[in-house]
């Protein structure tokens, strides 16, 4: 393949990777960006292959069997409530490609390396190995091989800080002095170091801005790479993550009225203690209802929203949710989902359940739409969702969640809670809601509780 080819093959790409991030943008064209993307990358591997004089074709090839012998049974065994996990690893793979490119085009041509490319250089190699790490933790504590409170310790910022400035000083010395070879792996290591330190303080409920903050930096990383390897499409493409992971991070931030640096570095969510299913960690107590009490309610209901929330990833409970709802909806009931934009572990984490659980994309409607809905709606139906919809984020000035901006489920005429007991969200806080006249607890496991509810519905 010519190189006029071969850049044809990748502003195509190029083209095709803005579209896709354009198309995921909107989840009636998320679908369409999701193959828009794959294409994308799929010619931009080709024309790599085809335009360049490769070596080494046999390890290519391997790498390319070994990838996919990995990356198929993740994408086809691996459960949707999964996913948020397997974002994580993919961000750690990505991120280890990258440092591991750097490292090597460092050390083949050290010393005789130019300032600006030994900037990039630097750049990759940490922000490389630090994603890797990082992204390694936010797997360990989504799949809870690792606690998901936040690991605090005194003095963790100035740990923190003090390992990351060490880093950032070898790394700017490294491109002044291209020829310090015996500093790389020391930085190695405090990139690596950095990542794991990282993430300690950070709970659960804070994932959502974590993986968009590791999606940016794995991005930027490969944009370093690109400057590296003089390679316009990865630049492009690596701009593309790296942009859209800080416009999406902030976003996350906003949704929930933080700033960067409260959750990086805050710890919230350090407090929990146990609690029997009626009885909260401060004592409260509340009355638990039946799955048959909660049916009763619905008699004569014109508009159900439901609001999921982390407990209906956990629980497996979308289908049921669905059946929920098409039991609702043939008795003439408008239903409803209403999503926040950091329930669950990860951004659109609940949009991705409801859609492989066939819920129609017009049933989906964003906090800023539903929200002015909820004092019309004769039920509120809470899945799991814990802090997201804790009226102590508008009444609490000394709460973590005060400020941040909720779901209003607690205008509703009736609010149906279900949860397995009454343990606080990753915020370590009551919830509010819990103790209103208007709510109806119902404890248990979040499927179990929701089919028994749609039966009861039919029965009745």
């Amino acid at each position: 393949m010519s190189e006029q080819w071969v850049q044809f093959v990748y502003l195509a790409s190029a083209a095709l990777f803005v579209l896709s991030l354009k198309w995921m943008g909107q989840v009636k064209t998320s679908r369409r960006g999701n193959w828009a993307g794959t294409l994308a990358m799929v010619l931009a591997v080709v024309g790599t292959l085809a335009g360049f004089d490769v070596k080494g074709w046999t390890w290519i090839a391997l790498a390319i069997a070994l990838g996919s012998l990995i990356g198929a049974p993740m994408a086809i065994f691996m459960p949707m409530t999964a996913v948020p996990q397997r974002t994580a690893l993919s961000h750690a793979f990505g991120g280890l490609a990258a440092g591991l490119v750097g490292t090597a085009e460092y050390y083949s041509n050290a010393p005789h390396i130019g300032t600006f490319t030994m900037g990039a250089l630097s750049t990759e190699i940490l922000l490389g190995y630090l994603t890797f790490t990082g992204s390694l933790m936010a797997f360990g504590k989504l799949q809870e091989i690792l606690p998901t409170r936040p690991i605090v310790y005194p003095g963790r910022n100035l740990v923190s800080l003090a390992v990351l400035g060490t880093a950032v000083l070898l790394a700017v010395y490294l491109t002044i002095e291209p020829g310090a070879t015996s500093l790389v792996p020391i930085l190695m290591a405090a990139a690596l170091a950095f990542g794991v330190l990282l993430l300690l303080p950070i709970g659960g409920a804070d994932m959502p801005t974590v993986i968009a903050i590791l999606n940016s930096y794995a991005g930027l990383s490969s944009a370093a790479m690109g400057f590296v390897m003089n390679n316009k499409l990865l630049i492009i493409a690596g701009a593309l993550d790296g942009s859209s992971g800080l416009i999406l991070s902030i976003l996350m931030c906003k949704a929930m009225n933080r700033s960067f640096t409260n959750v990086l570095f805050a710890g919230v969510g350090t407090v929990q203690a146990g609690a029997g299913a009626g009885t909260s960690p401060t004592g409260r107590s509340v009355q638990g209802y039946t799955v048959e009490d909660a049916a009763t309610v619905f008699d004569g209901a014109r508009l159900v929203i439901v609001a999921p929330g982390y407990g209906m990833a956990v629980a497996q409970a979308q289908h049921a949710v669905k059946e929920l709802s098409n039991v609702l909806s043939a008795r003439g009931t408008d239903v409803k989902f209403a999503i926040h934009p950091v329930a669950g572990r990860m951004p659109g984490h609940m949009n991705v359940l409801l859609a492989e659980a066939d819920v129609p994309y017009d049933q989906l409607w964003e906090m800023e739409r539903v929200n002015p809905l909820f004092p019309e709606a004769e039920v509120a139906i809470v899945v799991g969702a814990n802090d997201v919809t804790n009226p102590a984020a508008r009444t609490k000035a000394d709460s973590p969640l005060y400020g941040m901006p909720i779901l209003d489920v607690d205008k509703a005429r009736t609010v149906i809670f279900i949860k397995r007991s009454m343990n606080p969200g990753f915020a370590g806080i009551d919830n509010e809601l819990f103790y209103l006249d208007k709510t109806m607890m119902v404890f248990g496991d979040a499927k179990k509780v929701i089919t028994g509810l749609a039966a009861a519905l039919k029965q009745g």
